[in-house]
């Protein structure tokens, strides 16, 4: 485990040499938000990190439903009965298990690993443009339908789930990066994923941090980049089929 700080985020990174997985934890005057849970294995050091922080976990907002994100919310709501738990209206059904498609989506198979035998149930259903805390919730569909974005409103720092990746080559949800392939292979739909990068970069965030891989400060130039390697890649991929 490896904890990396940058003001108010602290990125917790589990296995940060071989198949790094973060969650973060975002310091408020009193409390802490944990933004996403991680693996199953990484009760332990969610607990340990917010103990030398000296604060309380009050909030656990989940950006999707993956089971890398979400593996270890049953351990953490056992050892924090009090904690509320919060993700999209949309991705709740992933976290219960459902991968039916709703009503107007585009018709892509949801992917990855959706957990099957996850017993925490939600407190509160997030929409776009809600608060929690410091942070206000984006929706950022296309990794799965329901991905939220987190903008600390404080710094403008952005934790962005799977948007994007940085191990293995920063890219857009949905770019195959050869050194790591899973984002992408994880990925509902691509055209979804390159709207809401778009989006996401309007935010003018300060701070990048995603799922897989380090922070990364002032970085604008870095994300026009990969928005123009991901709209070449769909147009050509979208033109052969």
């Amino acid at each position: 485990m490896k904890i990396t700080r940058i003001g108010a985020l602290y990125q917790i990174a589990f296995m940060p040499r071989i198949f790094p997985v973060n969650c973060y934890l975002v310091e408020e005057e009193q409390d802490l938000t944990l933004v996403d849970a991680a693996m199953p294995f990484s009760v332990k050091g969610i607990l340990q990190a917010a103990q030398r922080i000296g604060k309380p976990i009050t909030r656990i907002v989940l950006t999707h439903a993956h089971g890398d994100h979400v593996g270890a919310l049953d351990g953490l709501k056992k050892a924090l009965p009090q904690v509320k738990v919060y993700i999209s209206r949309r991705d709740a059904k992933l976290l219960a298990g459902n991968k039916e498609l709703e009503p107007g989506e585009a018709n892509t198979p949801i992917k990855g690993d959706v957990p099957k035998s996850i017993q925490t149930k939600p407190d509160v259903l997030l929409e776009d443009g809600d608060r929690i805390g410091s942070l206000q919730a984006v929706a950022a569909p296309g990794h799965t339908p329901g991905m939220m974005a987190f903008l600390d409103t404080r710094s403008r720092a952005l934790i962005a789930g799977d948007a994007f990746q940085v191990r293995g080559g920063m890219a857009v949800a949905g770019v195959t990066k050869f050194w790591f392939p899973f984002p992408a292979m994880a990925t509902w739909n691509k055209q979804a994923s390159l709207a809401s990068a778009r989006k996401l970069r309007e935010l003018n965030p300060s701070v990048l941090a995603v799922g897989h891989g380090q922070m990364i400060e002032q970085p604008q130039a870095r994300i026009d980049r990969v928005l123009e390697e991901a709209s070449k890649k769909f147009t050509i991929e979208a033109a052969s089929m």
